[in-house]
């Protein structure tokens, strides 16, 4: 009993540390929102659990998360496995996204990338490759960031060190960017 208390003392904390990135949380809403009203899209990517959240991200917003409105452009870039095991057999893994990104990404469009140790090699690499284009990055990370929080024009950090925790973390702060970027959607 004691162990499953902790667990959720854990989360709890998390949370609490979240709760102190609300700003942050409306910037990112706001400049996602601003981005997809002048015609932009968002593209998404992790890896495992992440990549699970980045399909999840896109289908609240191409579908809907609450209220009826018009789908927004969102793209998993976790999700065609043709192109995810032609560019990782053909060039290498650390290049998955960062193709796709060269690929699909335009000036001012929105690169949403998540890492719970926040030194994901690929991500970092799409990231990269979105500076050269024009992109705005923006990042859920962990721990204590890793390289992606400085690679990233905007941040929400869930400093937790277990990964289930980041994961719980994150799951709230993109439900919380989609009900808000939903809202204005329908203004």
């Amino acid at each position: 009993m004691q162990s499953i208390k902790d667990i959720i003392q854990e989360s709890i904390a998390a949370k609490n540390e979240l709760f102190s990135q609300a700003d942050m949380l409306e910037k990112i809403s706001n400049v996602i929102s601003e981005a997809l009203m002048r015609g932009n899209k968002i593209l998404i990517f992790g890896n495992g659990g992440s990549a699970a959240d980045s399909q999840h991200i896109a289908a609240e917003l191409v579908g809907r998360y609450k209220l009826e409105r018009k789908g927004l452009p969102a793209i998993a870039l976790t999700t065609d496995s043709s192109i995810l095991t032609a560019v990782s057999n053909d060039y290498d893994y650390n290049r998955v996204f960062s193709r796709q990104v060269e690929a699909l990404a335009s000036p001012s469009d929105i690169l949403l990338g998540i890492s719970t140790s926040g030194n994901s090699q690929n991500v970092l690499n799409a990231f990269a490759r979105g500076k050269e284009i024009g992109t705005v990055n923006i990042s859920l990370t962990g721990r204590d960031g890793g390289k992606l929080k400085a690679m990233s024009d905007y941040n929400i950090n869930c400093p937790a060190k277990e990964t289930a925790r980041i994961q719980e973390c994150h799951m709230t702060a993109y439900h919380i960017i989609c009900e808000l970027v939903e809202r204005e959607a329908l203004k």
